[in-house]
C-alpha cells in the first residue's frame, strides 16, 4: 500500500468515539438519544453496574429523532442514562468447515459453556441479499431425500425450497431428522427456532443421532429467548448455508419453524408501533418472509435445498403464514393428523402435497408410475365411506376394485421406520414392483 493511500485512510478515520444515552425502556424496547446509527446496526449498551459487561442490542427503528434498540438477551441492569455505543456494523458471525458437528446460538457462539469456537473461521454478515434471479441455474438434478413417500411421489431437486405443513405433534422434527440422516447432501444446517428447551437436546440425540450430527451444524434459539434472538437464529443459519454454497457445497437448510420466526417479527413490529393486520401479524412479517426464503436455492457455485416447517394452528392450512409461505416456496408437503392417528409414519398426505419441480427432474417412467399410484390412492379416498360401511360391492367398478386391492400395498410402501435407510434407486424399484 502506498503512502498516499495510507494518508487518505488516516484523513477519513474518525478519532472520536461517540456515545448516546438511554432515555426510556418500555417492554422489549430501549429508547436512546443518539448515537448516529442505521437500521440493523449492532450497538453496545454499557450497563449501570460498571462491571465491563456490555449488552448487545440492534437498531430496529427511530422515533422523534431517537433510536429504538432491542437487546439480544433479557436485561435487568439497563437504567436511564446508560451509555450506548454504535459499532458501525451489522451482526457478523464466524463461519467455516470446522463448525460442522457443533451446536451454536443465534449469535454464532457455542451453545455449550464448556466449548469454544474452532480456530481459522471467517467473519460473515448474517443479512444478505438473495442471488440475482438470472444468475440462478435451473434445477435439473434430483436430490435423494431417503424418505420413500417424498422420493417416490414428491421428488425434490437440488436447490428446491419446500414447506413441511403440520399441526403440533404430527412428526415434523422426526421427519427432519430422517432427511438429515438419509439425504445425500454434503452439509445440513438446522435452525431450531422457538423450540422448547428440552426439545433441542432430544432432537440432537434421538431424531438426528450421531450419524446425522457428523455432517450438521445446528443453530438453536429457544422459546424463552427474546424475539430478536429468534429472528437472528433464522438469519444466522441461512448465512452459514450461504457460506457453504459459496464453497461449492450442496447444503440442506432445515428451519423449524418459519411460523415462530413470523411470530417473533410480529412481537418486534408491534413493539415499534406497526399496525396489526391479518390475525395480528404486522406488515413487516410479510415483507421479511420472501427476503429470508429467497436466499435459499441455487447459484453458480453450489446450492441450498430448503426445508421450512410451518405450524398450522388447528390444522388450518389457509392461515396467513401458511398461505404466504406456500406462495413463495417451490412445493409443500402436508403432514396429516388423521394419517398419524392410524399409525402411518411419516404421516405425509401425498394427495394434498406437491413438488413443483418433479416434472422437470423425474424420468418419464417415474412420473407415469407415480401418477398411476396417486390415481389409485385418490380413487380409494373418494370411495372410502362406501368401502368402510360395506356398501360397495366388488365387481361394480374395475377401477375401485383395483384401488381396494392395491391400497394396503401402497400404504405399506408409504410407511417407513425412523432409522430405515432407502436410496432413490431402491424407492423407484419398489414403485415398479407395486405397479407390476
Amino acid at each position: 500500500m502506498n503512502t498516499e493511500a495510507l494518508i487518505s485512510i488516516i484523513e477519513k478515520t474518525d478519532s472520536y468515539k461517540r456515545f448516546g444515552k438511554v432515555t426510556r425502556v418500555v417492554g422489549l424496547m430501549i429508547e436512546s438519544e443518539g448515537p448516529a446509527a442505521n437500521i440493523g446496526e449492532v450497538c453496545y449498551i454499557h450497563t449501570s453496574t460498571n462491571d465491563g459487561n456490555l449488552i448487545l442490542a440492534e437498531v430496529v427503528g427511530f422515533q422523534n429523532e431517537k433510536i429504538i434498540l432491542m437487546p439480544y438477551r433479557e436485561v435487568n441492569e439497563v437504567g436511564s442514562g446508560c451509555l450506548v455505543e454504535a459499532t458501525g456494523n451489522p451482526l457478523m458471525v464466524k463461519v467455516g468447515r470446522s463448525l460442522i458437528g457443533h451446536v451454536l446460538d443465534p449469535l454464532g457462539k457455542p451453545l455449550s459453556d464448556s466449548e469454544s469456537l474452532p480456530k481459522g473461521l471467517t467473519r460473515y454478515q448474517t443479512e444478505r441479499k438473495p442471488p440475482n434471479p438470472l444468475s440462478r441455474p435451473t434445477i435439473r438434478q434430483p436430490l435423494q431425500i431417503g424418505v420413500r413417500a417424498i422420493d417416490g411421489f414428491l421428488s425434490m431437486g437440488i436447490g428446491q425450497r419446500v414447506g413441511l405443513f403440520a399441526g403440533s405433534g404430527v412428526g415434523k422434527s422426526t421427519l427432519l431428522g430422517m432427511i438429515a440422516r438419509n439425504s445425500n447432501a454434503d452439509v445440513n444446517v438446522i435452525a431450531l427456532i422457538g423450540e422448547r428447551g428440552r426439545e433441542v437436546r432430544e432432537f440432537i440425540e434421538h431424531d438426528l443421532g450421531e450419524e446425522g450430527l457428523k455432517k450438521s451444524i445446528i443453530v438453536a434459539a429457544t422459546s424463552d429467548q427474546p424475539a430478536l434472538m429468534r429472528i437472528r437464529g433464522a438469519y444466522t443459519a441461512t448465512a452459514i448455508s450461504e457460506y457453504f454454497r459459496e464453497q461449492g457445497f450442496n447444503v440442506n437448510l432445515m428451519m423449524d419453524s418459519v411460523t415462530r420466526v413470523a411470530m417473533a417479527q410480529r412481537e418486534i413490529g408491534l413493539a415499534v408501533g406497526e399496525p396489526p393486520t391479518t390475525k395480528g401479524y404486522t406488515p413487516s412479517v410479510f415483507s421479511i418472509l420472501p427476503k429470508l426464503l429467497e436466499r435459499a436455492g441455487t447459484d453458480e457455485k453450489g446450492s441450498i435445498t430448503g426445508f421450512y416447517t410451518v405450524l398450522v394452528d388447528g390444522d388450518d392450512m389457509n392461515e396467513p403464514i401458511a398461505d404466504a409461505v406456500r406462495g413463495i416456496l417451490d412445493g409443500h408437503i402436508v403432514l396429516d393428523r388423521k394419517i398419524a392417528e392410524r399409525g402411518q409414519y411419516p404421516a405425509i398426505n401425498v394427495l394434498k402435497s406437491i413438488s413443483r419441480v418433479m416434472n422437470v427432474i423425474a424420468t418419464d417412467e417415474h412420473k407415469q408410475i407415480a401418477t398411476g399410484l396417486r390415481t389409485l390412492l385418490a380413487t380409494y379416498e373418494e370411495n372410502n365411506e362406501l368401502i368402510s360401511i360395506g356398501a360397495y360391492k366388488k365387481g361394480t367398478n374395475p377401477e375401485v376394485d383395483l384401488a381396494v386391492s392395491s391400497y394396503p400395498k401402497i400404504v405399506s410402501f408409504l410407511k417407513q421406520g425412523v432409522y430405515e435407510q432407502v436410496s432413490f434407486e431402491e424407492t423407484i424399484q419398489m414403485m415398479r414392483n407395486l405397479v407390476e
